[in-house]
């Protein structure tokens, strides 16, 4: 059988005089979970280590070692206690502090039990709207990001099938780069502390939108089944502006870290670290670093995977053609990293021709 204890709102009252305590026990025992503390540090230690923390919290202003106000000042620091409603214990004359320092509410000494347990009720039932009301923004945020992912997944497909991929091209490039990714954050090695803060599985998922621009290339271009002449090539090269472009019409109405590494990665992709790419001729690490990883995979994945305009090289001349462009064309730090994992990265082009 339920206990019915466990179902109640659970509240914390916070003061050192232990009457006032025993006082607030009594009015609201019937309704409530009352869990106690004699000054801010014990309530620290109940709020760090009670397995559902209080829907309110009833707080001295006055207390020895840390008083009400310290207390409250913690909490604003720590993103769950600071949703935490207060209710300040207080006299008279400083509500008006009380009220300044970001309590919700004050109770007023001496306890009027009726007032005491509607001042508790209200500020709880807010709290109740303000936690699902929340949630409900969180599922529609999710869901919207769930449709904004499917979407952009669909696109890069779409491109991939009309570039006679099927689609294995934005799968490899994800594969390499998360091998690479993968292999940096498991090292010491000077990106890994940059690329935590980037999300890295971000990254990877972004990895499918690099060639997004494609879509505004004339096919006859496209699908040339040979090189390109110079003309040809320069329309070819605008694929990233486009995937720019696609992306920042995107990013007007979510702005989000995900829509930043498709946007870095659609533009500069095909930047050289020696300054001598396109299309804005940037350099070392003024390219993205999201973009430096994509512009090797996506060469490696152009050396030894069939294409319209070529067929595959041999393992060992395309790790040939990407030693030669090591400090030139790549980021020699990712190149190093890249020979590191040579195998890996073969036996996945190998699996997902």
């Amino acid at each position: 059988m339920i206990d019915e204890r466990n179902k109640r709102p659970t509240v914390l009252v916070v003061d050192d005089v232990e009457m006032n305590i025993m006082i607030l026990e009594e009015i609201l025992k019937d309704n409530y979970n009352i869990i106690t503390a004699g000054n801010g540090v014990q309530a620290l230690d109940v709020l760090y280590t009670v397995k559902v923390l209080p829907k309110i919290i009833l707080l001295d202003v006055f207390m020895p070692q840390m008083n009400g106000y310290e207390l409250l000042e913690v909490m604003k620091t720590d993103s769950a206690l600071r949703r935490i409603p207060v209710i300040f214990i207080t006299t008279s004359d400083s509500e008006t502090e009380a009220l300044s320092a970001g309590a919700v509410d004050f109770i007023s000494k001496p306890f009027l039990p009726d007032i005491v347990k509607l001042r508790v009720k209200n500020q709880i039932e807010l709290k109740n709207y303000s936690d699902s009301l929340e949630e409900m923004v969180a599922e529609k945020a999710a869901e919207i990001t769930a449709t904004l992912n499917n979407t952009l997944q669909t696109m890069a497909n779409i491109i991939e099938y009309r570039n006679l991929e099927s689609g294995s091209h934005v799968k490899r490039t994800q594969l390499f780069s998360q091998a690479l990714i993968e292999h940096i954050l498991s090292s010491s090695l000077t990106y890994a502390e940059e690329l935590r803060t980037l999300e890295p599985d971000i990254i990877i998922k972004s990895v499918a939108l690099h060639d997004v621009g494609k879509i505004g290339i004339p096919d006859k271009i496209l699908l040339k089944p040979g090189r390109l002449d110079h003309e040809e090539f320069e329309i070819m090269k605008t694929h990233t502006v486009i995937g720019k472009n696609i992306i920042e019409s995107i990013l007007t109405n979510m702005d989000t870290i995900y829509l930043q590494h498709c946007r870095d990665i659609c533009f500069c992709h095909h930047e050289r670290f020696d300054g001598k790419g396109y299309p804005r001729g940037l350099a070392g690490q003024d390219i993205p670093l999201a973009a430096r990883i994509v512009s090797l995979v996506d060469v490696y994945d152009a050396l030894v995977c069939t294409r319209v305009y070529k067929a595959a090289l041999p393992y060992d001349e395309a790790l040939q053609i990407i030693k030669e462009g090591q400090g030139t064309q790549f980021d020699p730090l990712l190149t190093e990293v890249f020979f590191e994992n040579a195998e890996v990265f073969e036996r996945i082009a190998q699996a997902n021709q």
